[in-house]
């Protein structure tokens, strides 16, 4: 909705050309956005001479946009991935929060009462509803799912642990607003070594996938075989571009 939009296209393709890999495209609101980028992309494309397509990547930041990130993940085959921007989203939703992503102290539930016991209060997550939406949408369509940056960047403790959330849930990776937050960002997204070395057990004990074994006193079958694979496949991209990571794995 932004009104340099088209203007930043019509300069940018034609001057950087097979330079340019993935074009952002914030506030996407539903498919239609990214038809628009598609086919203007597609004219630029052409004029220019650019011959591998230029990837998209939508910024998920308004209601709207949530209620159809199904489709706008299925819009193009130029779609790359997508991101969660969770200050402009919280505005666009009416939320009553300061905070760039990242929890609030007065968001969650009371413990039962208990006769007199104190009754604990358990902080809960603003974003797991959003995130748990964006990642499904993406992974049913082959895209990478991408937490949004993390404002209070003086907290790496609050930090690492939304990051861990969004890893854990299916995130490919997270935005860093300040340069502390590069580490946090790397070691949170890359998986535990001891998770690793695991992982690489169950598939060497079930080699295609199939039947079911015990190791240490747990089950494997299909399932966390699928898992598994999921878990080494990731240490195994991390090792190709960083390979003093084999030994750490154990590849």
């Amino acid at each position: 909705d932004s009104p340099w939009a088209l203007d930043d296209l019509l300069e940018i393709v034609p001057a950087v050309r097979d330079r340019l890999d993935v074009v952002m495209v914030p506030k996407v609101q539903g498919p239609w956005d990214i038809h628009y980028v598609d086919q203007l992309l597609a004219q630029l494309e052409a004029k220019a001479g650019v011959i591998e397509p230029i990837q998209i990547h939508a910024i998920l930041e308004t209601a709207e946009g949530v209620k159809n990130v199904d489709a706008i993940a299925a819009a193009s085959p130029r779609m790359h991935g997508m991101s969660l921007g969770p200050a402009d989203l919280a505005a666009s939703r009416g939320m009553k929060t300061t905070r760039v992503g990242g929890g609030h102290p007065s968001y969650g539930v009371l413990a039962d009462k208990a006769d007199d016991a104190p009754r604990p209060f358990y902080q809960q997550d603003l974003w797991h509803y959003t995130v748990a939406k964006m990642v499904d949408a993406c992974l049913s369509n082959g895209l990478k799912a991408f937490y949004g940056p993390f404002g209070d960047f003086s907290d790496p403790d609050a930090c690492e642990a939304q990051f861990r959330n969004a890893f854990l849930m299916g995130c490919a990776g997270a935005w860093t607003l300040h340069p502390s937050q590069i580490a946090i960002a790397k070691s949170v997204f890359s998986p535990d070594p001891d998770e690793v070395h695991f992982a690489a057990r169950i598939l060497e004990a079930m080699p295609d996938g199939t039947g079911a074994v015990m190791l240490d006193g747990k089950m494997q079958d299909d399932a966390t075989w699928k898992q598994a694979r999921v878990i080494v496949d990731l240490a195994r991209q991390i090792v190709a571009r960083e390979p003093q990571m084999a030994e750490v794995y154990g590849m």
